[in-house]
């Protein structure tokens, strides 16, 4: 089949492109070997860098080849689509390398390279040799992709080439970037034609065949690596959704990482609940945060972020799935918690891990900390209050009895009351509640609750103001007091 370059009617021979078009004069001898690759690897894509490579809305005045693409007569326009997918391609370095690929002609030597390499006329896909894509490989530096069939030929090249398996995943989502963001601009040079078609399908199928193989001997930060590869793969599958076959190669390979996204948060409820260290550490840590609270809230926030992303660039049924692993995880956490503090005999300080726990969930979860919702999310104050200074009040009591008894009862009552006060305040003086709003509203409550108490109690009483010692036990010592407590 033959290819019309769009500023041409003139036919090219079977097997081979169109004439490159005219090219600016950098294009006017080849680059050399190498050039393209060391400007791919000058890109970070670590962190919340690498989380964005190929999603969300870049913000840049940055012009492509797309903005004046022309669309063919097939009824597909080329020139908004396309327009729109690179718009979404949020790496602006990695776009722009891809552009010059394009624009210098290399991209289009290499498609023309692997259709002469191609069995059969008709271009149909099956039996490519690798080495028609070595070079392009090379020139993205995966050329290492083309090299492993197995997880033993990942490790073989992992202890020859001594990487981590992070280095590989950058370098993978920098290399899919640049080809997803390249096959758009081709459409935009030359259409949608057959060899890009296929130049494409290769290049992505060898790119997506590794991605299980990575995810295998991934030991650190797995659940990191499987939703950059995610969010990567979402957003070019929204991206070359023009392109039947291609599209469908990325729909089952993000199905198979939301899958294995699944599989990864099971691996880590299996290891939170069988970590034996939860009643040892609520008792020694004071009702602090539990380790594994961070450890899964750590999972939820990288699933958000993963999340907004694919939101951000191509909503659709797999921002949905990962909305409902999140919700789903802050659920189970919610409920671990309250059986993990059923271990604890003592009840006040089961009840201060879980407002110290449950709040810290509320804080990563909510959008804004300083919003009402934030406290509201509050349920065990009442309980905390109840079995903690409770006793304390119920010291106090409103006795009526007659004459020299009454008078007895009531001073019995603040002995008791003192005693239980300064027994409470020692205990819980040196639990910590880490997040200062709440160690604020949890002594607000306090002291609206025992201090008034007491307060109220002295003015029904005032003959027992005698019996308060002024510099140990007066409202204001003690409300004094508990603006000490829970500092660690």
């Amino acid at each position: 089949m033959a290819f019309i370059h769009p500023q041409s009617s003139s036919m090219a021979g079977p097997r081979r492109l169109a004439a490159v078009p005219e090219l600016s004069s950098s294009a006017a001898s080849p680059p050399r070997d190498g050039l393209y690759r060391d400007l791919i690897r000058t890109v970070a894509v670590s962190g919340a860098q690498r989380r964005s490579t190929i999603l969300g809305h870049s913000g840049s005045s940055y012009s492509t080849a797309s903005s004046s693409c022309p669309s063919n007569n097939s009824g597909h326009s080329s020139g908004s689509a396309s327009a729109v997918a690179l718009e979404r391609l949020g790496n602006q370095e990695l776009r722009r390398i891809a552009h010059r690929m394009v624009s210098d002609g290399y991209a289009h030597r290499m498609v023309e390279a692997f259709i002469r390499a191609s069995p059969a006329p008709e271009f149909q896909f099956g039996g490519i040799p690798d080495h028609a894509l070595t070079n392009w490989f090379s020139e993205l530096d995966v050329d290492w992709v083309l090299q492993i069939d197995d997880e033993l030929g990942l490790q073989r090249l992992l202890r020859d080439k001594p990487a981590t398996t992070q280095d590989l995943v950058d370098k993978w989502i920098r290399a899919l970037t640049v080809i997803a963001a390249s096959i758009i601009e081709l459409v935009c040079a030359f259409y949608r034609t057959p060899a890009v078609t296929l130049f494409g399908k290769a290049s992505i199928t060898k790119m997506l065949d590794v991605v299980d193989v990575i995810i295998t001997v991934v030991e650190a930060e797995k659940l990191q690596v499987v939703l950059d590869m995610f969010t990567c793969v979402c957003g070019a599958s929204h991206m070359l959704s023009i392109f039947n076959e291609i599209g469908g190669l990325f729909e089952r390979q993000a199905k198979r990482l939301s899958e294995i996204t699944v599989s990864t948060m099971e691996e880590v409820r299996t290891l939170v609940e069988e970590d034996d260290s939860w009643a040892i550490e609520i008792s020694r840590g004071g009702g602090e945060v539990h380790k594994n609270t961070p450890l899964i809230m750590d999972c939820v926030v990288s699933m958000k972020n993963a999340r907004t992303s694919m939101q951000n660039s191509a909503p659709s049924h797999n921002s949905e799935n990962l909305c409902g692993v999140i919700d789903g995880t802050i659920d189970y956490l919610k409920d671990l918690l309250f059986t993990k503090s059923e271990s604890c005999s003592d009840q006040s300080l089961r009840y201060m891990f879980l407002l110290n726990n449950s709040y810290f969930v509320a804080h990563v979860v909510s959008e804004s900390s300083a919003s009402p919702a934030y406290l509201n999310q509050l349920h065990y104050m009442d309980s905390y209050l109840d079995v903690s200074w409770g006793y304390v009040l119920s010291c106090i009591p409103k006795s009526r009895f007659p004459g020299p008894i009454h008078c007895w009862i009531n001073t019995s009552s603040l002995v008791k009351f003192e005693s239980a006060f300064h027994k409470t305040y020692q205990t819980q003086k040196l639990w910590k509640v880490p997040d200062p709003r709440l160690r604020d509203a949890l002594r607000r409550a306090i002291i609206e609750r025992v201090i008034t108490g007491y307060r109220n109690y002295l003015e029904e009483h005032l003959e027992q103001e005698k019996h308060v010692g002024r510099e140990s036990s007066t409202p204001e010592v003690l409300e004094e007091m508990l603006g000490e407590l829970f500092e660690g």
